[in-house]
């Protein structure tokens, strides 16, 4: 006699579920540490550290700032990956790749198109080419932009990765080994690349911008899935750093420099400070100390022979395109 009474009550419950369980997971656990990432490769991540932006914009949420230095985008993707940090700086191949091999994360964010890696031997060496490297020992960081770069240079000229021996360092470790003569050749990242050729008179053997790959900013699946303001927050952050860049290019070759502890950033002069199609900042190109270029760069010159180079997508200001599986949330526009 009471069972539709009873039916009722599990009726008004089920309701009542249904209407408060999506309620409470579409809302974001409160976090209270947001671990960053910065790295020399990354200028605007630099930019953000440096005049404390981020603590800035979540202090008044009681959110304290952490952060951690990548030292490629290896490292980036490993501490992703550990959950050591909530946002990583990569390339964006790289990035493409790990998640390839089964790491979750995505690009939530392009901050250039630089060209930051190129191939490089000592001032003394007989290398001349890509084809010369054949049974030498080079330099390159597994995972990274780097890597990718010389396996792709090696392709186009005719080598298989066999034909190398490619050594496993860290960005600054290939660095120290190529200018003490433990390796032949280093592929090399801005700026130690550039401190490289400064400093130690290092050539560059081969460019091309069209192997270097995006500058991205990662999160993992879980993170963008669980904190989507916060991402959206951050990469406003990120964007502030990118116009602030723009307008002070002197002073981000400054910053770049003493945190990346070279002495490069008294070469550099405002047509060294490369900016892309997107609006961003790449790595800087610099200029012998007799202002002599780089080796190769008349074939990166722009044709009415400015310093400042467009890269191949044209366009002028910052446009990014959103992946099709991204353009759904909120904070990708």
């Amino acid at each position: 006699m009471n069972l539709p009474g009873r039916v009722r009550d599990l009726w008004l419950l089920l309701l009542l579920w249904t209407t408060i369980v999506p309620c409470c997971a579409s809302a974001e656990e409160p976090i209270k540490l947001l671990r960053m990432d910065y790295a020399y490769y990354s200028p605007a991540s630099l930019v953000l550290k440096h005049f404390g932006w981020v603590e800035q914009a979540f202090e008044p949420d009681g959110v304290s700032v952490s952060w951690v230095l990548s030292a490629g985008s290896n490292r980036a993707l490993e501490y992703l990956n550990s959950r050591s940090v909530d946002f990583g700086s990569t390339a964006g191949l790289a990035a493409v790749l790990s998640r390839a091999n089964g790491n979750p994360v995505k690009a939530v964010y392009v901050s250039s198109r630089p060209e930051w890696v190129a191939l490089v031997v000592t001032h003394g060496s007989p290398i001349r080419s890509v084809a010369d490297l054949r049974g030498h020992k080079v330099a390159a960081t597994l995972g990274t932009d780097a890597y990718l770069f010389l396996l792709r240079a090696l392709q186009e000229a005719g080598l298989r990765k066999s034909d190398v021996e490619i050594v496993n360092l860290q960005h600054a470790d290939g660095r120290a080994a190529l200018e003490q003569g433990r390796v032949d050749a280093w592929a090399g990242l801005d700026p130690m690349m550039a401190a490289s050729e400064l400093e130690s008179g290092s050539r560059l053997i081969y460019r091309n911008v069209r192997f270097n790959s995006f500058s991205v900013l990662d999160v993992s699946d879980s993170f963008d899935a669980e904190h989507p303001d916060y991402v959206r927050r951050v990469l406003a952050e990120y964007e502030k750093a990118r116009k602030w860049i723009l307008t002070h290019p002197d002073e981000t070759a400054a910053l770049l420099a003493a945190e990346a502890h070279v002495s490069v950033a008294r070469q550099l002069d405002l047509p060294d400070l490369r900016r892309d199609g997107l609006g961003g900042v790449g790595t800087a190109r610099f200029r012998h100390r007799h202002g002599k270029p780089a080796s190769n760069a008349k074939q990166f010159a722009r044709p009415d022979g400015g310093g400042i180079r467009r890269h191949p997508f044209g366009g002028g200001g910052y446009q990014p395109q959103p992946r099709a599986d991204l353009e759904s949330s909120p904070h990708r526009q």
